[in-house]
């Protein structure tokens, strides 16, 4: 893909240096276009019949075949949601937990996260420990009935260690808010039996677009705690009917039809761009800036290969605050006194030269 084309997809880059897609990602024009052709669609020809409800379902399982593209599982390992935070709550409030059973946690946990499993704990009675998040592997116990984390730290970049969580041989959830699109994410290698993911941050789309990954083999252990249309074998019998027979039965209901062509159409440009080299750019790029901050002298937070990169300021909200008035877009972390770029492939240098100047 040749970078500037890319960049070209996404006009906010005309006006502004925008480094914050761990909050929310750029949009591309194309999603736009689509969506609004969906709204003029129903404007012009109203929502019943065959031939608009067979529309959202055909959008509805498009997303979920990128989705599992991207995720390289099978689309029946794939539930259809409205954010990470969904994803977290359909398992935590699926699982069979009961007191005495131990959650684990990290040190750097998005609320995201954080919120529903305060909610398992008032609710089943579990204990809830939490350790570093690069040590988390070592803090699993024969107490540890899941291990609950980040792919991606939201604060610093860190990548979480995957193969010494799979090795403990306990399950693992993983929050993909930052991982999804940012950088590679393949459950199955990285041996997760659950992953939670957004929609509207690194993969482009509307608010409210979500997924949850569930292995085949853990899905039975997951109780279905939202019912409604799409989650039913056969809706015309809707007393009677069984679940559906895979991660559907997890789905949390229909899209808007414009925000599901939005994110059809986000997801199809990068997938026309090709993954791997949506990934390296973008992690190239976030190294590339760490060492233009490092010899500017930040204090630049360890990290690993991603797309975060999150450097000390004595008034952080101040800098950011100050950066967007100069049109360019980065975040504070609260209560970290940390300031966080978000670097995608749509970004270039001159991206980079201006926020560093500015830092």
């Amino acid at each position: 893909m040749d970078p500037a084309a890319f960049r070209a997809e996404f006009p906010v880059f005309e006006r502004r240096a925008y480094l914050n897609a761990g909050t929310d990602g750029p949009v591309p024009k194309r999603a736009i276009a689509a969506a609004r052709e969906r709204m003029r669609h129903e404007l012009e020809t109203g929502r019943s019949g065959h031939d608009h409800f067979d529309g959202l379902i055909a959008l509805m399982q498009r997303r979920r075949e990128l989705l599992a593209s991207l995720l390289e599982c099978s689309p029946e390992e794939v539930a259809l949601t409205h954010s990470t935070t969904d994803g977290v709550n359909i398992v935590l409030g699926g699982l069979d937990l009961k007191p005495g059973d131990e959650l684990l946690t990290s040190d750097e946990e998005h609320p995201g996260l954080l919120a529903p499993l305060a909610a398992a704990r008032k609710r089943c009675g579990i204990t809830i420990r939490q350790a570093p998040f690069a040590e988390l592997a070592n803090a699993v116990t024969s107490d540890t009935r899941l291990v609950a984390t980040s792919h991606v730290s939201w604060v610093n970049g860190q990548l979480v260690d995957a193969k010494a969580l799979r090795e403990t041989k306990v399950p693992f959830l993983l929050d993909g808010a930052q991982g999804i699109g940012a950088v590679p994410t393949h459950p199955r290698e990285l041996g997760c039996d659950f992953y939670a993911a957004s929609g509207q941050k690194w993969l482009c789309g509307p608010d409210g677009t979500g997924c949850l990954y569930v292995s085949r083999e853990r899905l039975e252990e997951i109780e279905p705690r939202w019912f409604g249309y799409s989650t039913l074998v056969d809706s015309s019998n809707a007393l009677e009917s069984p679940l559906q027979p895979d991660a559907r039965r997890l789905d949390l209901g229909l899209l808007a039809s414009s925000s599901a062509a939005w994110s059809v159409s986000a997801l199809e440009l990068f997938d026309e761009a090709g993954w791997d080299w949506v990934h390296d750019r973008a992690a190239t790029l976030a190294d590339q800036l760490v060492q233009m901050l490092s010899e500017r002298g930040r204090e630049v937070q360890p990290r690993g290969r991603s797309t975060l990169v999150s450097w000390r300021d004595d008034d952080c909200e101040a800098t950011a605050t100050r950066m967007g008035e100069q049109d360019v877009v980065v975040r504070f972390i609260p209560g970290t006194g940390l300031v966080r770029a978000s670097v995608g492939a749509w970004n270039d240098e001159s991206d980079l030269e201006r926020l560093v100047a500015l830092a």
